[in-house]
């Protein structure tokens, strides 16, 4: 009975905070691609509150993400960027129970689902190079159903809203990004959130009216 209540117990917290990281995307509307120790230290200047890791390896990786946790923000490692990470059931394992983030970036529809089993956040990565990466993207995501999935690169507005459309998950998009507008246009045509790893844009976007951007791009 105790073991069954746990279970319970720890699925209701993981809705929750999936259900608060959600609200933070959703309220900021702007994600920081972290690529460099100097990158993480400029976001820690910011108010935003979620972060895409992508620097660091297997030896500095811990003290990144229990720097930005203590720090209240969320971070999700691209693990595809990371060395030293075996992209593997192991690999998944070590994240979650050494490493602890909220989550993970992935292109690979295998390491959403083994992450999913470790109880860790996912956000999948697709490229829009062809027609048929779209097809076998939108395909990936009804089979593996992430927390988000993230399109890539984000200048495309009309194929934000096509795939938005065939999906079930919110949507963020990054890539090539290169000012505010980008991020307007984006948000516009139904992105949740838009990633950068710009950190000009992370200030610039501070001070911009960003309840006015929600209500234009609201669905």
């Amino acid at each position: 009975m105790f073991s069954w209540f746990l279970f319970l117990l720890l699925c209701e917290r993981g809705i929750v905070v999936r259900e608060r990281w959600l609200e933070c995307i959703r309220s900021d509307r702007i994600i920081a691609a972290i690529k460099s120790p100097k990158h993480l230290e400029m976001f820690l200047q910011t108010e935003l509150q979620v972060a895409f890791l992508q620097t660091g390896n297997i030896s500095v990786i811990k003290r990144y993400v229990d720097l930005l946790k203590e720090q209240q923000r969320f971070v999700f490692l691209h693990v595809e960027k990371i060395p030293g990470i075996s992209y593997d059931r192991e690999g998944l394992k070590f994240l979650a129970k050494f490493i602890k983030p909220h989550g993970i970036v992935t292109t690979k529809s295998s390491l959403v689902q083994l992450a999913k089993k470790e109880g860790l956040m996912t956000v999948q990565r697709l490229f829009l190079v062809d027609t048929d990466a779209v097809e076998n993207g939108v395909k990936n995501i009804h089979d593996v159903q992430p927390d988000a999935l993230e399109i890539m690169p984000g200048l495309i507005p009309e194929m934000i809203e096509t795939i938005r459309k065939q999906t079930h998950v919110p949507i963020i998009t990054g890539g090539l990004i290169q000012h505010e507008k980008h991020i307007e246009a984006a948000l516009q045509s139904g992105a949740v959130s838009v990633s950068t790893g710009r950190p000009w844009l992370w200030k610039k976007w501070g001070s911009i009216n960003r309840e006015e951007v929600h209500a234009r791009g609201a669905n």
